[in-house]
């Protein structure tokens, strides 16, 4: 197919490719996956040449819309049609509902029945007349989360794999839970996937309780009971929830091949793999680790692509209320389009006699934020720009880890005075009641109670928890600021980040939380400034010691805490300060600790409680920064090879 094929918004549906549907693929235990088949037009099974097949795995329905399959700014196609534009290049093209989901037999058990469905679907495809025994995989999020997890069990056949924005490297450190803490949006994806599973679809009046169900109000009673919470009528989604909620501490439910590739990166046979996300996605750190994890092997090599936007929104320049230029879209930079760099990617690998192997230096491709103007441009968004750069290796060349001190002053340098200075301590109250709200972030799937992106940090309508509409976060007497002096000189700040800091409470149990702001001097759009958040992260202090065996804090004792926030790659620019705040709840992102000692996913006895942040000799807080010399940035290629 061509440009052509894009017609009233979608890909054509041609109807001469008449596809295998629903084909009840068994799996090994009996239950059987609706799978459809598209050939190219006129091909005959059995008796023209085997096919290399593409394999598609979606919860989200084989041939419906796909959000993220928008192409030259049309309406988004829906799978099917994508599908024939794919066979018309010479593929079997396979989509498959997961277990449980629209045509398929079973009961849905988010992400962990992926691997061994995955593998047994593989396995099908190449035993078929149609297929030649090379299977190329894709898709987004969830359909990412499946290629991933049928790979960790090497199925026959799996020769490359485009891994879009998903795939576990290990769900309980990211896309599940975080730095201990749960992240919400696995209750808003569950409810808004009830409202079209089978037993919405088989009782009306499971339907009509999904639809009566106010979310937000849902949320404003968190925490909820099983039994007892806006899934209640959809049992099989309650249970998976709450089994996620309340498995706090790292065992073997989170060792299963859907959720940790880490455990099986040592037997995983490699395979040439695409590895796509962006700064503000809910899979930064999965997506960097499989990277590194998968890196490095001849004749199967890793790319990494890194751009601005929020999840699967590749061809958007802009994240929240920041615009980051017309050349932040994947479309003209990275490729002509996403089929276009697909096909190539799937050409290269599944018809190998047909295209070159040369492979570039470049493996990674990153979009540095930020060199932008700060004004407000028509559509309301402030103008933070940024640039593409190609790199042999991530993190990037010449990349220095820098500690930058927090003081009690609310400064934050890095002069190592602090590890010279008097100790000192800032202390805030925080109450469970009143958590902080989330005000955008690497987030997903949080409609209608959150959404991610990049936003001026202060409190608006907009976010869920928001009490003074207008009034900035730094404000809150529970968030402490430290900031730089103003900078006199830009600072590239380019790959992964940890905040370490030394705290002490008096409640049993307690979070801390971090975010790394780029803040922006006023000008006549913003004559406050604009705080733009970057990434963060947040720490459940009952794992000070371990994931495995969770202890409780002693009171008064001071403890060394690690906080993990996404890897980001921004510019900030001369004039502007690197702002880190650090808090103890970032809700509705991640549950709220009680502060009780209780589990957060049950409690019901919720406390204030007392934290403090610890500062100078033997106790110096610091975040470290992946700083990259600014001019470098202007000498790397924006695009190259891959």
């Amino acid at each position: 197919m061509t440009d052509a094929s894009f017609r009233s918004g979608v890909l054509s549906a041609d109807s001469t490719f008449n596809p295998l549907c629903d084909a009840m693929v068994p799996m090994r235990d009996g239950v059987r996956l609706a799978t459809d088949v598209y050939f190219p037009a006129g091909y005959r099974a059995g008796t023209d040449a085997p096919l290399p097949a593409i394999l598609e795995r979606t919860p989200y329905g084989k041939s419906d819309i796909s959000r993220s399959e928008i192409h030259h700014g049309q309406p988004p196609a829906n799978r099917a049609d994508v599908a024939r534009h794919f066979a018309a290049r010479g593929y079997a093209v396979v989509l498959q509902d997961c277990r449980g989901r629209y045509n398929s037999e079973g009961t849905f058990t988010k992400y962990v029945a992926e691997g061994p469905d995955g593998f047994d679907t593989i396995e099908w495809i190449t035993q078929q007349p149609w297929s030649n025994g090379k299977v190329g995989t894709m898709g987004l999020s969830y359909a990412a989360h499946t290629q991933l997890a049928a790979a960790c069990l090497n199925p026959p056949g799996l020769t490359c794999m485009v891994l879009d924005s998903g795939g576990f490297a290990n769900g309980y450190r990211c896309g599940i839970r975080q730095g201990g803490a749960f992240e919400l949006k696995q209750a808003t994806w569950a409810f808004n996937r009830a409202k079209n599973s089978a037993a919405a679809a088989e009782n009306p009046l499971v339907a009509a309780a999904l639809d009566a169900s106010d979310l937000r109000q849902w949320f404003a009673r968190m925490p909820w009971r099983p039994g007892h919470s806006p899934l209640a009528t959809v049992p099989e989604y309650e249970s998976y929830l709450f089994e996620q909620w309340t498995r706090d501490v790292f065992d073997d439910y989170w060792k299963q091949p859907g959720i940790y590739a880490e455990g099986y990166y040592d037997t995983m046979t490699r395979v040439p793999t695409v590895l796509m996300s962006s700064w503000y996605d809910a899979y930064v750190r999965s997506t960097l680790d499989n990277f590194a994890a998968l890196s490095g092997t001849p004749g199967a090599p890793a790319y990494l692509i890194m751009g601005p936007w929020l999840h699967g929104d590749r061809n958007l320049s802009y994240s929240g209320d920041v615009e980051f230029g017309p050349d932040a879209v994947i479309e003209g930079q990275i490729a002509k389009d996403w089929l276009a760099f697909r096909a190539d990617w799937f050409d290269r690998w599944l018809k190998p006699h047909e295209v070159s192997h040369e492979s570039a230096d470049a493996v990674a491709r990153i979009f540095v934020m930020g060199g932008g103007s700060g004004v407000r441009n028509p559509q309301g968004r402030m103008e933070h720009g940024g640039r593409w750069v190609s790199s042999s290796q991530w993190p990037l060349p010449g990349t220095r880890f820098t500690p930058f001190y927090l003081s009690a002053n609310g400064s934050l340098s890095a002069s190592d005075d602090a590890l010279h200075s008097e100790p000192a301590a800032t202390s805030y109250a925080f109450d469970p009641s009143n958590p902080v709200p989330t005000i955008g972030g690497a987030l997903t799937s949080g409609a209608p109670v959150f959404e991610g992106g990049a936003f001026d940090q202060r409190e608006d309508p907009r976010f869920f928890g928001t009490r003074y509409a207008g009034m900035p976060l730094s404000a809150r007497s529970d968030v402490l600021v430290f900031q730089t002096e103003v900078l006199e000189e830009d600072v590239a700040v380019v790959g992964p980040i940890i905040v370490k800091l030394w705290i002490s409470s008096d409640a049993p149990d307690t979070d801390f939380t971090a975010k790394l702001i780029d803040v922006y001097p006023p000008n006549a759009d913003y004559p406050h400034g604009y705080a733009m958040n970057l990434t963060d992260g947040i720490f459940r202090c009952r794992f000070h010691e371990s994931w495995t065996e969770p202890r409780m804090l002693e009171k008064g004792r001071v403890y060394a805490i690690e906080i993990e926030p996404f890897a980001t790659a921004n510019l900030f620019r001369r004039g502007h300060r690197i702002r880190l705040d650090v808090s103890s709840s970032n809700f509705p992102h991640f549950d709220v600790n009680p502060n009780s000692g209780e589990a957060p996913a049950l409690a019901r006895t919720p406390r204030v409680a007392v934290n403090h942040v610890h500062f100078g000799a033997g106790q110096a807080s610091h975040v470290v920064l992946p700083l990259v010399p600014a001019a470098s940035l202007e000498t790397m290629p924006p695009n190259s090879g891959g």
